[in-house]
């Protein structure tokens, strides 16, 4: 199965909305879509890239004149479309488009944002207004290690921690962003039960192929009964934000 393949099989399922998961987090800095909420305005127009089932943007609707949400999957923008039907939001619109080419105006945008998914700074510094903002919160290089290091395979496993970071800071003073502000976070998650983590694992590429591998079941169960406490299955969530000013 390829990348998209997966992203639109994830799509179809649930579109991202991870809300049925019982998860403690203790350590988490920030809430993404509320630090975008801080630099809104009701007369600002908010490009959200990599939408996926339109969830967290739906929720914030108000605090925008209009809100365009792109996502390159087929699947997820069906659900954001079902989903949008069924919300009280008349000021939100979701497109099938990919980040790499954003054909939208020149300077349209008095914001952006992209959480956990990729960007092109070139092109978001094309559509930003200048003075407009940029917002992305990432998956940091660190994240879930326990798991990665208990199957021996993960989503950046064995890469260098904060690469990502350094790499997507280059591209947009490259593209023309003036100031780049960065924060990171390494918080303790804690599942409640193990159909929750397996559920996280499951709609995720966090662990690649999950329980398609011989052994998989077996390493699933030692890591549960090893990481297993009075609050739940314990894990990490390690998280980065840049927020760059066009």
């Amino acid at each position: 199965m390829t990348e998209q393949e997966f992203y639109d099989k994830v799509g179809k399922t649930n579109g991202w909305d991870f809300s049925a998961i019982q998860c403690i987090s203790e350590g988490v800095e920030w809430d993404f879509y509320g630090e975008v909420m801080k630099k809104s305005s009701s007369s600002h127009i908010l490009l959200d890239i990599g939408t996926g089932g339109g969830e967290k943007v739906l929720k914030i609707a108000g605090s925008f004149s209009l809100i365009i949400g792109i996502d390159n999957s087929k699947e997820m923008i069906h659900t954001a479309r079902t989903n949008l039907e069924k919300s009280s939001a008349a000021n939100v619109r979701f497109f099938q488009l990919s980040a790499e080419t954003l054909e939208f105006p020149k300077g349209f945008f008095d914001l952006a944002s992209s959480r956990h998914c990729s960007f092109n700074a070139l092109e978001l510094a094309k559509v930003l207004k200048k003075g407009g903002y940029f917002l992305t919160q990432q998956v940091s290089e660190g994240d879930k290690l326990n798991l990665k290091k208990a199957f021996g395979r993960g989503q950046s496993f064995g890469e260098k921690e904060g690469s990502l970071k350094e790499m997507y800071i280059r591209d947009l003073k490259a593209a023309g962003f003036s100031k780049v502000a960065a924060f990171e976070y390494d918080a303790d998650e804690y599942y409640k039960k193990p159909e929750d983590l397996i559920f996280l694992l499951t709609h995720t590429p966090i662990i690649p192929n999950f329980g398609e591998k011989p052994g998989d079941l077996a390493v699933m169960n030692a890591f549960i009964e090893e990481n297993l406490g009075e609050q739940g299955i314990r894990t990490n969530s390690k998280r980065f934000l840049l927020i760059a000013e066009r």
